[in-house]
């Protein structure tokens, strides 16, 4: 039931906005950890180049 009600609840908005999850290497242990952000559509390119 919670499924339903979530989907219904979308908009057109939330549409233009992507989750980027993204791996950077820690410097100060040298592991890596995963980075996640919510980013617009227009700018998911541009957030992955940094």
């Amino acid at each position: 039931m919670a499924k339903k009600a979530v989907a219904s609840m979308q908009k057109g908005e939330g549409r233009a906005y992507a989750k980027v999850i993204k791996m950077v290497k820690s410097p100060k242990t040298g592991a890596y950890y995963f980075d996640e952000q919510i980013v617009h559509n227009d700018k998911v390119k541009e957030h992955l180049a940094k």
